[in-house]
């Protein structure tokens, strides 16, 4: 079944932004009497399409499902190509990030003026909403304006953790199990070129504690899909 997410809940009906029924007549060609499911803060509803020319969703029950992770999971990710970056922002979310932070790092390539970068911020989200809804989250996963490393020390989490490629750091998969019970955990992971020492360096003096990903080096990508699915095996166990 089809699962979207609601702006607006009004009495027993749902009502969703435009994009959502296009996407609900033009692309699935649904009529009326259908059923979708419809998310509305944080809970699922499975509703009916009383008329699919007007958006109308009788709300038929509520359901108790939830398919998120026990904490909040965030990653700040340094700044790369396009194409990477939508392929970061989907698998972070189908993985059950909550929120993705993009950073402005020494190797980052790409560079991007406030105006483009607005755009393309809009564009990250709606990335995050459809695959949300793909995966059958509960949450949309926010997408923060970009950042500096700096303006990370602004805000708090239970752990931090900067990825390495030094090989005297902690193993991820063993460092998180002695310290999996949290409420809220941040990884922080560089861009194409990698993370600089210094860059490194400011984030441990900031707290940060560096982990390693392996013997091998993964790409920006890569990393980010490792990190989270490590996360998610931690918080099923």
């Amino acid at each position: 079944m089809q699962r979207y997410f609601a702006k607006k809940k009004n009495n027993k009906y749902m009502i969703l932004d435009k994009s959502d029924l296009y996407h609900i007549k033009t692309v699935m060609r649904m009529k009326n009497e259908d059923e979708v499911e419809i998310i509305y803060d944080r809970r699922l509803y499975i509703c009916k399409i009383d008329n699919v020319n007007d958006g109308k969703f009788s709300i038929i029950r509520e359901c108790n499902d939830n398919n998120e992770l026990d904490f909040e999971l965030v990653v700040a990710v340094g700044l790369v190509k396009e194409q990477k970056m939508d392929i970061i922002l989907q698998k972070l979310t189908e993985l059950g990030v909550s929120r993705i932070i993009p950073l402005k790092m020494e190797r980052s390539i790409v560079r991007l003026e406030d105006k483009r970068a607005l755009k393309k911020r809009e564009r990250w989200q709606t990335i995050c909403k459809e695959a949300a809804e793909q995966s059958k989250r509960n949450v949309i996963p926010v997408v923060d304006e970009i950042m500096s490393i700096i303006d990370l020390n602004k805000m708090k989490f239970d752990y931090k953790y900067v990825c390495s490629i030094s090989k005297d750091n902690n193993l991820i998969n063993r460092y998180l199990q002695k310290n999996s019970n949290c409420a809220k955990i941040i990884f922080v992971i560089g861009p194409e070129g990698g993370i600089t020492l210094e860059e490194e360096k400011k984030l441990n003096d900031m707290g940060y504690i560096s982990v390693s990903l392996g013997k091998r080096v993964l790409r920006v990508e890569t990393a980010c899909i490792y990190v989270a699915s490590v996360l998610g095996f931690i918080n099923m166990g």
